[in-house]
């Protein structure tokens, strides 16, 4: 789906990746990265962040935490990140990134409290309940810190994707905010919720959805028990043409991930200001029949999107032209994607050795596959920056020939 996207909007990112492929420098199986693009992205969500005085963390699982994308969005200004779970958190600030927020997609383990509260150091971190908030705040006061805390909360009604249920009622929110200010160790600075934002398939907008109202309705309970400089975190489906939407809702906050690289679902039907800059780059295995094999690892597709034809640029010089596209089958979530399977029973006749490009809007962190940053696309002088592993630790391939 975002194939298209790529070819119309950034077609030298193609065609650099598979120069770059051919010539030996970047593996099969890679989340390829403009790096130029990220920054440009990141100055477009900072500058739209300042405007309505939001906090802009960066979201960096769907990258596999890579480090060269943490620095191009710190060159862009965005220079914290929201840490999906302590191994996020980890990757982040190792490549030089503070922790803006953590908790907030996973919970803080116990085990690992004391080593967020002392080396991560969070500005802020989400619990979804009294004994989380109390674990925060010791490990915070054993590291000799205040802690600010964010508290998930929830309203009948309010929508969460499976598995990702938790928090505390709306309605107890000004209680436990006065339990989290009587902990040493901690400070109430704020709720969240998660989605605040949906893309909705039949009008092709983003909508809020009534989570947000959760959040204005506590933020207002809040105020009125005598609570004041309220943080109101809202993720999910964050560009920038969002964040106006948000500002008007009272939310201080917002956590850009895939619109750092341009895959938000608006991104695929609308033409917003962050250019696409991330692509699934394989390689042609061998033939059987009529379907040519590609290394898997990290086909991973989005369900946010129904089922359509996965398409691929295939060849072994660089191209986006539409003759080079071929229908790719690829294996069904619940099997290892050992291979994608290329139909060649049409103009596309696939040889041991292609590129193959993907236009995914992936999540590389749930998969085995690597992660490699590009820089000087723009400038029409490409180089791999990194060669990194989903934990954004490098792995040490100068040169794979």
């Amino acid at each position: 789906m975002f194939l298209d996207l790529l070819r119309r909007r950034n077609p030298k990112f193609i065609e650099a990746a598979m120069a770059l492929h051919q010539e030996g420098n970047i593996p099969a199986n890679a989340y390829v990265l403009d790096l130029d693009a990220v920054e440009h992205n990141a100055r477009i969500l900072r500058a739209e962040g300042d405007k309505l005085d939001m906090k802009v963390f960066a979201m960096t699982k769907q990258v596999g935490r890579n480090s060269a994308f943490c620095q191009a969005s710190m060159r862009g200004g965005v220079n914290q990140a929201v840490a999906v779970d302590v191994a996020c958190a980890v990757a982040c600030k190792r490549a030089g990134m503070d922790i803006g927020h953590i908790g907030h997609l996973v919970q803080v383990p116990n085990f690992e409290a004391d080593m967020v509260a002392s080396y991560l150091q969070p500005q802020y971190w989400t619990v979804f309940s009294l004994e989380k908030a109390q674990e925060a705040a010791a490990a915070a006061h054993k590291a000799g810190r205040q802690q600010d805390i964010l508290v998930r909360i929830k309203s009948d009604g309010d929508v969460f994707y499976k598995g990702h249920e938790g928090g505390i009622k709306a309605s107890d929110i000004v209680e436990f905010a006065r339990k989290v200010d009587a902990m040493v160790g901690a400070r109430f600075a704020g709720i969240t919720t998660f989605p605040a934002l949906l893309f909705d398939q039949d009008t092709h907008e983003v909508k809020p959805t009534p989570n947000l109202t959760t959040l204005e309705n506590a933020a207002a309970a809040l105020i009125d028990a005598g609570f004041t400089d309220i943080e109101i975190n809202a993720p999910g489906t964050t560009s920038s043409v969002v964040l106006e939407a948000l500002a008007k809702a009272g939310a201080t906050q917002c956590e850009p991930g895939n619109g750092l690289h341009g895959t938000t679902p608006l991104h695929a039907i609308k033409d917003l200001p962050e250019l696409p800059a991330v692509l699934y780059l394989s390689e042609v295995s061998h033939l059987h029949e009529d379907k040519a094999y590609c290394f898997g690892g990290g086909l991973y597709i989005d369900p946010v999107f129904p089922d359509y034809d996965v398409k691929a640029l295939v060849g072994s010089t660089p191209t986006t032209d539409n003759a080079a596209l071929a229908s790719v089958d690829i294996p069904p979530a619940t099997a290892i994607d050992y291979y994608g399977m290329i139909d060649c029973t049409g103009s596309v006749q696939p040889k041991s050795g292609d590129s193959v490009v993907f236009g995914f809007r992936g999540q590389a962190f749930v998969t085995r596959a690597f992660t490699v940053g590009v820089s000087g696309i723009s400038t029409g002088n490409p180089k791999v920056e990194t060669i990194e592993n989903i934990f954004g630790q490098a792995e040490n391939w100068p040169n794979l020939r």
